[in-house]
């Protein structure tokens, strides 16, 4: 590590010296908080809004986080992002959703007004004010960096950060080919979590968990898709089972999952998967499972473009592109894939111990295809039985890992160890170190071509082993 780098790092206080251990103070000193919130937050790409809740000019939402408000406003040249400040004397402008109309919006304080460009279009009382102070870039609305990847606006405080997709790295042409742009919205979830806001994301960065907090899920994913037990032993799940039963048996699973949350498999996919459940299978279970696999891919596809949807060849992509059933774009957006639809969260601090966590169900459904989009979350307490049944697991279990950081000193986390070829299972918490040491070294305050690289590592899917960010 070059020395200037270590220098830098050394003065970011409960740093990452042991990439295996992980200071329990991270997630709650308040200083330590207040460092992300002074020199992270406001150098990252954030997910800010997905463009369908601004889909006609005029139309905006607004984007908090902590102390910055943006306002994301759908101009005659697409969406814009403006500091959501008077320029007059600060006032907030908006709150939530709406539509600028031909007057215009209206500061409540003193009646200034901007179009649906952001430009100020009245001033009361221009005569009072020296002229100098009323210039065009003075008094129009202040611009923040927005730009547009997977079907979702990104906002930026940082003149001086790389491009988006510079910063993306290679996730973004995972998600490219998986058409992550032509994704709508079925569903939008909010919560505020007591949790500090690395913890909520690490609940989704590792399927070392999956056995204890999901066991629907493991049996899904040790049983039905693979051949060999959760440890490896040379166990097989599969014993005794006919083809058709192997079969049976991951449908049912899929529909669990699909139950447990929702874009992960959508119910028009399940409707496929109930379509050719009575197909033709080879006489081994492994065979008949990977006959029926490649034959739902091709199903959900034709199925889909036959209703108008532009959906991508889900088989085609399935084997020319490497993809994670956990996506993670740092520091606080996700994506999961598994034919067309995802899921996908978004998680915004609060407090050092709260942070607002949304989750969404996606799906690529015909342009024209009329649907009640929403334009704001359903807000809903952490613990209500509304939540699907996957977050509702992992819901019960955050809250209380917060509280017991208080009574330990450091995190310890398993490296992984890849399993063969690709993204196999690893059990690796590598991820949690990953995003912690990248945190590291934006309030280090590095230089941007060292943190973009380390973005790029970063940005992985979960089960992922410790990896070398740079520094």
């Amino acid at each position: 590590m070059d020395d200037s780098i270590a220098q830098a790092l050394a003065k970011v206080p409960f740093r990452i010296t042991d990439p295996e251990l992980i200071p329990a103070e991270r997630y709650y000193d308040p200083e330590f908080f207040e460092l992300e919130k002074k020199h992270l937050w406001p150098k990252v790409w954030q997910m800010a809004c997905r463009l369908e809740e601004i889909p006609e000019v005029g139309d905006y939402t607004v984007y908090n986080i902590l102390d910055r408000s943006v306002l994301l406003l759908h101009t005659s040249d697409g969406v814009k992002a403006f500091k959501n400040a008077c320029r007059h004397r600060g006032v907030r402008l908006a709150h939530g959703n709406g539509h600028c109309t031909d007057e215009g919006i209206v500061c409540p304080f003193h009646g200034w007004r901007w179009n649906r460009e952001g430009e100020n279009i009245f001033v009361f009382g221009r005569e009072l004010f020296d002229e100098r102070l009323l210039e065009r870039a003075e008094i129009d609305l202040a611009p923040v960096r927005c730009e547009y990847w997977a079907g979702c606006a990104f906002i930026n405080f940082d003149d001086n950060a790389p491009p988006l997709r510079d910063c993306l790295g290679p996730v973004a042409e995972r998600m490219d080919a998986r058409h992550a742009d032509k994704l709508k919205m079925d569903w939008w979830f909010g919560t505020v979590l007591p949790t500090n806001w690395k913890l909520a994301n690490e609940g989704f960065q590792e399927g070392y968990h999956v056995m204890q907090t999901h066991p629907q899920l493991h049996e899904r994913a040790y049983r039905a898709a693979d051949s060999y037990g959760p440890n490896f032993d040379g166990t097989r799940y599969n014993e005794g089972l006919s083809a058709r039963e192997a079969v049976d048996l991951q449908i049912v699973n899929f529909k669990r999952l699909s139950s447990g949350m929702g874009g992960m498999i959508h119910e028009t996919e399940l409707a496929v998967l109930d379509r050719i459940a009575d197909m033709e299978l080879p006489d081994d279970p492994l065979l008949a499972l990977q006959a029926f696999g490649a034959a739902a891919c091709t199903a959900i596809t034709e199925d889909a473009r036959a209703r108008g949807a532009d959906m991508f060849d889900i088989l085609k992509v399935q084997s020319e592109v490497e993809f994670n059933a956990v996506e993670y774009m740092f520091p606080h957006y996700f994506l999961l894939p598994t034919f067309g639809a995802m899921s996908s969260y978004r998680i915004r601090p609060l407090t050092p111990e709260t942070c607002f966590f949304e989750l969404w169900s996606l799906v690529i459904r015909p342009e024209d295809e009329p649907y009640d989009t929403p334009i704001e979350p359903t807000v809903i307490p952490y613990d209500s039985p509304d939540f699907p049944e996957i977050p509702r697991q992992d819901y019960s279990n955050l809250p209380i890992q917060q509280l017991g950081l208080h009574d330990i000193d450091f995190m310890r986390l398993g490296k992984g160890e890849k399993k063969g070829p690709g993204r196999q299972f690893s059990g690796g918490e590598g991820m949690i170190s990953n995003c912690h040491r990248l945190v590291d070294g934006f309030l280090a305050g590095l230089d941007r071509e060292t943190l973009r690289k380390g973005e790029n590592v970063t940005n992985s899917g979960f089960n992922e082993t410790i990896l070398d960010i740079g520094f």
